[in-house]
């Protein structure tokens, strides 16, 4: 993307906010992975009068100074006496002004310059979304206590799951006993935009399914719970959609069917369940989005037939909306149906679902509206001030119609502009994909690969004695990427904008190439590994439309160019268990194999018994997919072939006689290091007070190791992996670990990578500030994602690297490792990790690649670590 389209782009986006801001569209389907903007505490959009507390022990520790990183006043808010176990009366509140979808808080005590030493070890969280009924917050497990902080000055961030919906939020400190504390606190979220403040619905039931019970109760509902469920809201509004199986779970340590609430038919004789929605005011409503269950398998389906009524006032509407889905007995996915609400006016909706097999599942439900503006409702009064309350004898306000025209007239010129500058940005963009599918196509047609026995010779013309006046005088620029060029993330962009700043670098030798030239240069960085221009590396496209390792055409040649040293595997003795990703080309499957024994290479360590089936993860390429990727599947094929390290997936099989193409890989039982050590606890007492699987240290240095080792490998053979993380990394047994690429197709990790225009995709939080910036990619760039991957680990993968940083925040970052001006952000110290194991992970991060370590260093010094 161009600098300059990238910049207008963030402008459009920004005016068309505006625009939808304007005209009292409200978006739909809150995604709690995205959504974690600091709500302004640190940045003082909350105004010094919206937060209060119950008291304070002295007019400098008073409730405004409670603001997460600012020491003004005294230093933090404190109440005005000690606090005592058990006792709940101390708060510090928030009142957002509207209410909110608030992901994650954080807190930090008095230090005020290092004169102050109070801080809360715990808290709990109460919130409400009208001032009067308050809730307190419990996790996925029931637990209300957060764990706090562990001295006066760090930043402790905690994630809440499930994320609630306020207005209000108060923080109330948690001793075992008497002590003094302070805090300051922070909340992350976004703005809750649905506009929804309870459903009503029965209960969720129980299903029984080969004997083995499955919950689909709405565990996490904050209203009454008796027969059925009042005034609250739960798990039908926490932005996390059910998998396609309902048995399985998104999260953490929960019973089977947690994503889903269920109901029975023979549980309701009228063939319908009833859903009521209330809503904080009037709103012309566009579209509702129910997620189903489809698994019809299971006689889980999705809904036959709703039928809407709309309440405007007081009243119900006499004639309701009904609206039937088409119904699918081919597709068992779960999926979202769209019900089209026609622009009723409503403040309430009630809906009857009507069954259509024996069960009905829904995981989540959301709306699209425009705000009435011809009716307003007052926002609720804090509480303990006075009401507000509209004349009354006028309690609709009414628009002055000389002001709406002016409106209209003013939105409908910026639209046009807008329009204007959309079109103008979408020929650069159709002109630039012009270029890039002609060059694509020359590559291509010279990369077109086989299996069969004879070796393709893969055409390439190095010049890698072009001196670099020549590569000047083909670019004006002395860098022209400003993002990373591989189709696993966007397309080529040049840089139209001149940035005087980085034609001021003097130590990162640039690397240029043309669409309309293969000239190349090639610049040695350390270790004796080059950096490639893009004209010299092979892109794979891969199954899922990732690209995972970026391979340097020599290689590729030396790798590629004897026979396939796997066979093809029976398809009749695979067995499906679920869908572990998917993406453009194809899809990721977990899958039991049988016999798998005789097809193994004698080389190859097997860990499983004779005649018992293999655990595999299968890569499968869509029978429509295009030549272009058949092609680089084929060559995935030969690549993956070729490695052999203990610590890297290894390619078991392929089915390529037929289509579906199949390629069998590894997988361990433990599934991915970051699911894996998010489920465990570091050893210590809080772990055994909450009885949680936990993972030593030792073996927290001894999977870090594993991971360099497998690196080291890679990067031997001058393989880029350009995403490692701890999502691409999975466990076995004894703590093995074994570098994969699955993580950029689950959809479980889709808020790691940030997108531009639908299509990009970036794990900004793991790219190495070139990469980002320059577009290079380098064993130096795997070696700066390894620092966030051993940071990932010794945080127990307990939050995102940099979760206090927005997205954009993040790309900022990158800025400031480039100008080097010492106000870049590094990510912190773990507090399990030594300091010798975090000079590592700085070392990493050097802004220089060439102070980089190698990953033979950094596996050396793991080493010498291990007891």
């Amino acid at each position: 993307m161009h600098v300059f389209g990238m910049k207008h782009l963030w402008d459009v986006h920004f005016l068309l906010l505006v625009v939808l801001y304007l005209l009292g569209v409200v978006s739909s389907q809150v995604n709690p992975g995205v959504c974690r903007y600091p709500l302004g505490m640190s940045g003082g959009q909350i105004q010094d009068e919206d937060i209060s507390a119950s008291s304070q022990w002295s007019e400098s520790t008073a409730a405004r100074y409670g603001r997460l990183d600012f020491e003004e006043g005294d230093g933090a808010w404190c109440p005005e006496i000690t606090v005592e176990p058990d006792s709940l009366k101390e708060f510090l509140q928030i009142d957002l002004r509207s209410l909110h979808f608030i992901t994650l808080v954080g807190t930090q005590g008095r230090h005020a310059g290092g004169i102050g030493n109070e801080f809360a070890q715990m808290y709990k969280i109460k919130y409400s979304r009208d001032g009067s009924r308050w809730i307190s917050w419990r996790n996925r497990q029931g637990k209300q206590v957060i764990e706090g902080n562990r001295n006066a000055y760090d930043i402790v961030l905690k994630d809440l799951e499930p994320p609630i919906i306020a207005r209000f939020v108060r923080f109330m400190p948690v001793t075992d006993h008497s002590m003094n504390v302070c805090m300051r606190v922070e909340l992350y979220g976004c703005e809750w935009l649905d506009g929804l403040v309870s459903y009503n619905v029965p209960a969720g039931e129980q299903m029984t399914i080969s004997g083995h019970p499955v919950y689909l109760n709405d565990s996490v509902y904050d209203g009454a719970v008796i027969h059925s469920m009042t005034e609250g809201l739960g798990q039908l509004t926490d932005g996390v959609c059910g998998l396609d199986d309902f048995t399985d779970s998104h999260v953490y340590n929960v019973w089977e069917g947690y994503d889903y609430v269920g109901w029975n038919n023979e549980s309701f004789p009228s063939g319908y369940v009833e859903i009521m929605f209330e809503f904080d005011r009037t709103r012309n409503f566009t579209t509702m989005k129910v997620h189903c269950n489809n698994m019809f398998s299971k006689h889980v389906k999705v809904f036959r037939q709703v039928v809407c009524y709309f309440r405007s006032e007081s009243d119900w509407e006499a004639t309701p909306l009904s609206f039937s889905p088409v119904v699918d007995e081919k597709n068992p996915s779960a999926r979202f149906v769209t019900v089209n609400l026609a622009n009723h006016m409503a403040s309430a909706i009630k809906c009857q679902f009507y069954f259509a097999d024996a069960w009905m599942l829904f995981s989540e439900i959301t709306f699209q509206s425009d705000t009435a503006m011809y009716n307003t409702t007052l926002a609720p009064p804090k509480p303990g001030s006075p009401s507000n309350t509209q004349p009354e004898d006028d309690p609709t306000h009414k628009v002055d119609d000389s002001n709406t025209r002016i409106l209209i007239g003013c939105l409908v010129a910026i639209i046009f502009i807008l329009v204007a500058i959309i079109v103008i940005i979408l020929w650069r963009q159709v002109w630039q994909k012009m270029l890039e599918k002609a060059s694509r196509r020359m590559l291509d047609d010279e990369l077109t690969a086989s299996l069969s026995i004879q070796s393709e010779t893969f055409a390439y013309n190095h010049n890698h004695h072009q001196s670099s006046t020549t590569s000047e005088q083909e670019s004006n620029s002395t860098y022209e990427r400003i993002f990373p060029l591989g189709p696993d993330y966007q397309e080529p962009s040049r840089l139209i904008c001149k940035l005087p700043e980085f034609a001021q670098s003097s130590d990162e030798p640039a690397s240029t190439s043309t669409a309309a030239s293969k000239s190349t240069t090639t610049t040695v960085v350390q270790d004796g590994v080059p950096h490639y221009a893009e004209a010299d590396i092979v892109n794979l496209q891969g199954v899922t439309g990732s690209n995972t390792y970026a391979i340097p055409a020599l290689t590729m040649d030396l790798l590629s160019g004897k026979d396939v040293a796997v066979e093809e595997f029976p398809r009749k003795l695979l067995t499906f268990k679920e869908k572990l990703g998917e993406g453009q080309f194809g899809e990721v499957h977990l899958c039991e194999a049988e016999g798998m024994q005789e097809f193994m290479n004698k080389e190859f360590l097997f860990d499983y018994p004779e005649g018992q089936p293999v655990l595999v993860a299968v890569k499968m390429l869509r029978s429509d997919a295009n030549k272009n990727a058949r092609n680089d599947f084929l060559k995935e094929i030969k690549i993956m072939s070729r490695l052999k390290d203990p610590n890297i997936i290894r390619l078991l099989a392929v089915c390529i006689y037929s289509d579906p193409l199949c390629m069998i890989t590894e997988y361990m039982e433990n599934g991915d290091l970051n699911q894996f050590l998010s489920r465990h606890e570091p050893e210590g007492q809080l772990a055994l007070l909450s009885n949680a699987p936990t993972v030593s240290f030792n073996n927290l240095c001894y999977m870090a190791t594993q991971i360099a080792s497998g690196m080291k490998y890679l990067s031997s053979l001058n393989f880029v992996h350009r995403d490692l993380a701890t999502r691409n990394c999975l466990v076995g047994k004894n703590y093995t670990i074994k570098i994969a690429d699955f993580g950029m197709s689950r959809n479980l990790y889709s808020g790691d990578y940030y997108r531009i225009q639908g299509r990009a995709v970036l794990p900004i939080r793991w790219m190495s500030w070139e990469s980002i910036l320059l577009g290079k990619f380098t064993t130096a760039s795997d070696v700066w994602a390894f620092g966030v991957t051993l940071w990932e680990i010794l945080t127990f993968c307990k939050e995102q690297p940099y979760s206090q940083l927005t997205d954009e925040q993040v790309i900022e970052n990158t800025g400031e490792f480039f100008r080097d001006q010492k106000r870049q952000i590094y990510l912190p110290q773990p507090v399990l990790c030594p300091d010798s194991l975090y000079k590592i992970m700085l070392s990493c991060w050097k802004r220089n690649t060439k102070e980089r370590p190698s990953f033979q260093e950094i596996h050396r010094a793991l080493l010498d670590r291990q007891p």
